[in-house]
């Protein structure tokens, strides 16, 4: 492994991760719901989902899933399934004038933050195209080890990161007030989404 292929993986997998999409609502969904905690847990499983990923690409498993169209389709349209369901949620979100930071189990937020990453095929798509470009007959165990390392800690610090600063506690307290609000608009954000991935589908 090559400091100039690392910081390749580095640079590719920090902008993949600051882009905008299901997974950002979702760590912020979770952090405007439960605080630092909740979003934090979600941000971590998150990872941990990339880093799977990442550790079955760069072993070449995703071959499997790439050679099967039917698994990838169904893994689709899982996913949009999964986004509409949260967003649906969303929109069904009560006001409660004396709301208060629920006290939401830990299992939900890690379940949300994997699965929004278990459920999304594409990721293998682009991490074979990205460790196409740096992985070779030569690279040892440990090299592939790394890469895929570098994937998963990349994104789970980035929205760790995330989660820390919109759960300040200035922040929380005004988002908040509106948090009726922001469950229907990250609901809109999740089935609009949901919507798109099914279009493309067809």
């Amino acid at each position: 492994m090559t400091l100039t292929a690392w910081l390749t993986i580095v640079g590719i997998c920090a902008l993949g991760a600051m882009s905008p999409g299901p997974s950002l609502a979702v760590v912020l969904k979770h952090t405007l719901a439960g605080g630092r905690r909740q979003g934090m847990t979600a941000a971590i499983t998150h990872g941990l989902g990339v880093g799977l990923y990442a550790f079955v690409c760069v072993s070449g498993l995703a071959v499997v899933i790439l050679t099967s169209e039917t698994l990838f389709t169904i893994l689709q349209w899982g996913g949009a399934g999964y986004l509409l369901w949260m967003g649906i949620k969303g929109l069904l979100s009560r006001s409660n004038p004396n709301q208060q930071l629920p006290d939401v189990e830990a299992k939900e937020a890690a379940r949300d933050g994997f699965m929004i990453v278990f459920l999304n095929p594409k990721i293998a798509v682009f991490f074979i195209a990205l460790f196409s470009q740096v992985v070779g007959t030569d690279t040892t165990l440990v090299g592939k080890f790394a890469y895929a390392s570098t994937a998963m800690i990349i994104d789970g610090l980035w929205y760790v990161v995330v989660a820390w600063l919109f759960s300040n506690p200035r922040w929380l307290a005004v988002l908040q007030q509106q948090a009726v609000w922001l469950d229907r608009i990250f609901g809109v954000v999740l089935m609009g989404l949901a919507g798109k991935l099914a279009v493309e589908l067809v």
